[in-house]
Protein backbone atom coordinates (compact mmCIF):
# COMPACT_ATOMS: atom_id res chain seq x y z
CA UNK A 1 0.00 0.00 0.00
CA UNK A 2 1.38 3.43 -0.95
CA UNK A 3 2.32 5.78 1.86
CA UNK A 4 1.43 9.46 1.58
CA UNK A 5 4.67 11.35 2.36
CA UNK A 6 2.66 14.51 3.09
CA UNK A 7 0.40 12.91 5.69
CA UNK A 8 0.62 14.11 9.29
CA UNK A 9 2.76 11.85 11.49
CA UNK A 10 0.83 9.40 13.64
CA UNK A 11 1.82 8.00 17.01
CA UNK A 12 1.05 4.52 18.20
CA UNK A 13 -1.67 4.94 20.78
CA UNK A 14 -0.75 1.65 22.45
CA UNK A 15 2.69 3.08 23.32
CA UNK A 16 1.25 6.03 25.25
CA UNK A 17 0.39 5.20 28.86
CA UNK A 18 -3.21 6.01 29.66
CA UNK A 19 -4.18 7.69 32.88
CA UNK A 20 -6.68 5.79 34.96
CA UNK A 21 -10.11 7.41 35.10
CA UNK A 22 -10.47 9.66 38.10
CA UNK A 23 -14.14 9.13 38.79
CA UNK A 24 -16.11 11.69 40.76
CA UNK A 25 -14.53 12.89 43.99
CA UNK A 26 -16.83 12.57 47.01
CA UNK A 27 -15.61 15.04 49.62
CA UNK A 28 -17.51 13.37 52.48
CA UNK A 29 -16.55 9.87 51.35
CA UNK A 30 -18.91 6.93 50.98
CA UNK A 31 -19.60 3.60 52.65
CA UNK A 32 -18.29 0.50 50.87
CA UNK A 33 -18.88 -3.23 51.26
CA UNK A 34 -17.08 -5.21 53.95
CA UNK A 35 -15.19 -7.24 51.34
CA UNK A 36 -13.56 -4.08 50.02
CA UNK A 37 -11.17 -4.29 52.96
CA UNK A 38 -9.52 -7.27 51.24
CA UNK A 39 -9.75 -5.53 47.87
CA UNK A 40 -7.60 -2.68 49.21
CA UNK A 41 -4.84 -5.22 49.84
CA UNK A 42 -5.09 -6.88 46.41
CA UNK A 43 -5.16 -3.49 44.68
CA UNK A 44 -2.13 -2.38 46.69
CA UNK A 45 -0.27 -5.52 45.61
CA UNK A 46 -1.15 -4.76 41.99
CA UNK A 47 0.15 -1.23 42.49
CA UNK A 48 3.58 -2.38 43.63
CA UNK A 49 3.87 -5.22 41.10
CA UNK A 50 6.39 -4.28 38.43
CA UNK A 51 7.97 -1.67 40.68
CA UNK A 52 9.13 -3.84 43.57
CA UNK A 53 12.72 -2.55 43.44
CA UNK A 54 11.64 1.07 43.85
CA UNK A 55 9.14 0.16 46.55
CA UNK A 56 11.68 -1.85 48.54
CA UNK A 57 14.23 0.97 48.26
CA UNK A 58 11.66 3.55 49.35
CA UNK A 59 10.49 1.42 52.29
CA UNK A 60 14.06 0.68 53.37
CA UNK A 61 14.99 4.38 53.42
CA UNK A 62 11.80 5.15 55.35
CA UNK A 63 12.67 2.46 57.91
CA UNK A 64 16.20 3.85 58.29
CA UNK A 65 14.81 7.35 58.89
CA UNK A 66 12.38 6.03 61.51
CA UNK A 67 15.10 4.06 63.33
CA UNK A 68 17.64 6.90 63.17
CA UNK A 69 15.24 9.51 64.58
CA UNK A 70 14.13 7.18 67.35
CA UNK A 71 17.77 6.81 68.42
CA UNK A 72 18.08 10.56 69.03
CA UNK A 73 17.13 11.18 72.67
CA UNK A 74 13.92 13.13 73.28
CA UNK A 75 13.94 15.37 70.20
CA UNK A 76 14.22 12.56 67.64
CA UNK A 77 10.81 10.93 68.29
CA UNK A 78 9.16 14.35 68.35
CA UNK A 79 10.64 15.25 64.97
CA UNK A 80 9.58 11.86 63.62
CA UNK A 81 5.95 12.45 64.57
CA UNK A 82 6.01 15.84 62.81
CA UNK A 83 7.65 14.67 59.57
CA UNK A 84 5.96 11.28 59.20
CA UNK A 85 2.88 12.75 57.41
CA UNK A 86 5.25 14.61 55.07
CA UNK A 87 7.02 11.37 54.14
CA UNK A 88 3.70 9.54 53.75
CA UNK A 89 2.50 12.43 51.59
CA UNK A 90 5.34 11.71 49.19
CA UNK A 91 4.35 8.05 49.10
CA UNK A 92 0.76 9.03 48.26
CA UNK A 93 2.02 11.20 45.39
CA UNK A 94 4.07 8.23 44.18
CA UNK A 95 1.00 5.97 44.29
CA UNK A 96 -0.98 8.52 42.31
CA UNK A 97 1.80 8.70 39.73
CA UNK A 98 1.69 4.91 39.36
CA UNK A 99 -2.07 4.89 38.93
CA UNK A 100 -1.73 7.41 36.13
CA UNK A 101 0.84 5.36 34.22
CA UNK A 102 4.04 6.90 35.54
CA UNK A 103 6.96 5.33 37.41
CA UNK A 104 7.60 5.30 41.12
CA UNK A 105 10.93 6.80 42.15
CA UNK A 106 12.62 6.43 45.51
CA UNK A 107 12.71 10.22 45.54
CA UNK A 108 8.92 10.26 45.81
CA UNK A 109 9.45 9.65 49.53
CA UNK A 110 10.53 13.29 49.86
CA UNK A 111 8.01 14.80 47.43
CA UNK A 112 5.79 15.80 50.34
CA UNK A 113 8.28 18.52 51.25
CA UNK A 114 6.84 20.55 48.38
CA UNK A 115 3.79 22.79 48.43
CA UNK A 116 1.83 20.93 51.13
CA UNK A 117 4.66 20.53 53.65
CA UNK A 118 3.18 23.07 56.08
CA UNK A 119 -0.18 21.34 56.24
CA UNK A 120 1.38 17.90 56.51
CA UNK A 121 3.51 19.07 59.43
CA UNK A 122 0.26 20.40 60.86
CA UNK A 123 -1.15 16.87 60.67
CA UNK A 124 1.96 15.70 62.51
CA UNK A 125 1.46 18.40 65.15
CA UNK A 126 -2.15 17.26 65.61
CA UNK A 127 -0.87 13.69 66.03
CA UNK A 128 1.62 14.80 68.67
CA UNK A 129 -1.06 16.76 70.55
CA UNK A 130 -3.44 13.79 70.44
CA UNK A 131 -0.95 11.33 71.88
CA UNK A 132 0.13 13.80 74.56
CA UNK A 133 -3.57 13.92 75.45
CA UNK A 134 -3.66 10.12 75.67
CA UNK A 135 -0.63 10.20 77.99
CA UNK A 136 -2.25 12.84 80.20
CA UNK A 137 -5.49 10.85 80.47
CA UNK A 138 -3.60 7.70 81.51
CA UNK A 139 -1.61 9.71 84.05
CA UNK A 140 -4.78 11.21 85.52
CA UNK A 141 -6.39 7.79 85.83
CA UNK A 142 -3.44 5.82 87.21
CA UNK A 143 -1.17 8.47 88.70
CA UNK A 144 2.40 9.66 88.20
CA UNK A 145 3.94 6.26 88.94
CA UNK A 146 2.23 4.75 85.91
CA UNK A 147 3.34 7.68 83.77
CA UNK A 148 6.95 7.10 84.78
CA UNK A 149 6.64 3.42 83.95
CA UNK A 150 5.20 4.30 80.53
CA UNK A 151 8.27 6.44 79.89
CA UNK A 152 10.57 3.49 80.63
CA UNK A 153 11.41 4.07 84.28
CA UNK A 154 12.16 0.90 86.24
CA UNK A 155 9.43 0.62 88.91
CA UNK A 156 10.17 -0.24 92.52
CA UNK A 157 8.25 -3.04 94.25
CA UNK A 158 6.27 -0.40 96.16
CA UNK A 159 5.31 1.35 92.91
CA UNK A 160 4.28 -1.94 91.33
CA UNK A 161 2.09 -2.67 94.32
CA UNK A 162 0.55 0.81 94.18
CA UNK A 163 -0.21 0.50 90.47
CA UNK A 164 -1.60 -3.02 90.88
CA UNK A 165 -3.91 -4.31 88.16
CA UNK A 166 -3.80 -0.91 86.51
CA UNK A 167 -0.56 -1.99 84.86
CA UNK A 168 -2.53 -4.64 82.95
CA UNK A 169 -5.31 -2.23 82.03
CA UNK A 170 -3.07 0.51 80.63
CA UNK A 171 -2.46 -1.10 77.20
CA UNK A 172 -6.21 -1.60 76.73
CA UNK A 173 -6.97 1.99 77.68
CA UNK A 174 -4.21 3.34 75.44
CA UNK A 175 -5.56 1.24 72.57
CA UNK A 176 -9.11 2.47 73.13
CA UNK A 177 -7.96 6.11 73.21
CA UNK A 178 -5.62 5.68 70.23
CA UNK A 179 -8.12 4.14 67.81
CA UNK A 180 -10.00 7.44 67.22
CA UNK A 181 -6.66 9.16 66.67
CA UNK A 182 -5.64 6.68 63.99
CA UNK A 183 -9.08 6.98 62.39
CA UNK A 184 -8.56 10.72 62.02
CA UNK A 185 -5.05 10.24 60.63
CA UNK A 186 -5.58 7.31 58.23
CA UNK A 187 -6.76 9.28 55.18
CA UNK A 188 -5.70 12.77 56.28
CA UNK A 189 -2.41 12.71 54.36
CA UNK A 190 -3.80 11.79 50.90
CA UNK A 191 -6.65 14.29 51.37
CA UNK A 192 -4.10 17.04 52.00
CA UNK A 193 -1.65 16.26 49.19
CA UNK A 194 -4.11 15.06 46.55
CA UNK A 195 -7.24 17.11 47.29
CA UNK A 196 -5.81 20.23 48.95
CA UNK A 197 -7.75 19.77 52.20
CA UNK A 198 -6.88 21.84 55.24
CA UNK A 199 -5.55 20.06 58.33
CA UNK A 200 -8.78 20.14 60.36
CA UNK A 201 -10.90 19.35 57.31
CA UNK A 202 -8.77 16.32 56.43
CA UNK A 203 -8.74 14.95 59.98
CA UNK A 204 -12.51 15.33 60.29
CA UNK A 205 -13.21 13.70 56.92
CA UNK A 206 -10.85 10.80 57.65
CA UNK A 207 -12.44 10.12 61.04
CA UNK A 208 -15.93 10.30 59.58
CA UNK A 209 -15.33 7.82 56.74
CA UNK A 210 -13.46 5.40 59.01
CA UNK A 211 -16.40 5.47 61.40
CA UNK A 212 -18.76 4.78 58.51
CA UNK A 213 -16.65 1.90 57.16
CA UNK A 214 -15.96 -0.15 60.28
CA UNK A 215 -16.73 -3.49 58.61
CA UNK A 216 -14.28 -3.15 55.69
CA UNK A 217 -11.65 -1.93 58.15
CA UNK A 218 -12.24 -4.99 60.34
CA UNK A 219 -11.79 -7.23 57.27
CA UNK A 220 -8.69 -5.30 56.27
CA UNK A 221 -7.24 -5.47 59.79
CA UNK A 222 -7.89 -9.21 60.16
CA UNK A 223 -6.44 -10.05 56.75
CA UNK A 224 -3.41 -7.86 57.27
CA UNK A 225 -2.77 -9.36 60.70
CA UNK A 226 -2.56 -12.84 59.15
CA UNK A 227 -0.29 -11.56 56.37
CA UNK A 228 1.92 -9.90 58.98
CA UNK A 229 2.42 -13.24 60.75
CA UNK A 230 3.46 -14.85 57.48
CA UNK A 231 5.75 -11.92 56.59
CA UNK A 232 7.49 -12.14 59.95
CA UNK A 233 8.73 -15.71 59.35
CA UNK A 234 11.61 -15.99 58.82
CA UNK A 235 13.65 -12.97 59.96
CA UNK A 236 10.94 -10.41 59.08
CA UNK A 237 12.08 -10.52 55.43
CA UNK A 238 8.51 -10.60 54.15
CA UNK A 239 8.07 -7.05 55.40
CA UNK A 240 10.21 -5.83 52.52
CA UNK A 241 7.09 -6.45 50.42
CA UNK A 242 4.34 -6.25 53.02
CA UNK A 243 5.57 -2.86 54.23
CA UNK A 244 5.09 -1.27 50.79
CA UNK A 245 1.70 -3.01 50.52
CA UNK A 246 0.62 -1.40 53.79
CA UNK A 247 1.67 2.04 52.53
CA UNK A 248 -0.17 1.51 49.25
CA UNK A 249 -3.29 0.27 51.08
CA UNK A 250 -3.83 3.76 52.46
CA UNK A 251 -3.99 5.02 48.88
CA UNK A 252 -6.20 2.22 47.51
CA UNK A 253 -8.61 2.59 50.43
CA UNK A 254 -8.68 6.36 49.89
CA UNK A 255 -9.46 5.91 46.18
CA UNK A 256 -12.21 3.42 46.97
CA UNK A 257 -13.95 5.50 49.62
CA UNK A 258 -13.51 9.03 48.29
CA UNK A 259 -14.20 8.39 44.60
CA UNK A 260 -17.44 7.28 42.98
CA UNK A 261 -16.53 4.70 40.32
Amino acid sequence: MAVDPYAAPKSRVADVPKAAPDGEFVAKGRSVAAGNGWTWITQAWALITGHKGSWIGLFFILAVIVIALNLVPLIGPLVLVLVTPVLYGGVMLGCDTLRNGGDLKVGHLFAGFGGHAGRLIGVGAATLAAFIGVFVVVMLIFGIDMARMMMGSQPSPEQMQAVGLGFLLVPLIILALSVPVYMALWFATPLVVLNDFGVGEALKASFSVCLGNMLPFLVFGGAFFLLAIVASVPLMLGWLLLGPVLLACVYTGYRDIFYEH
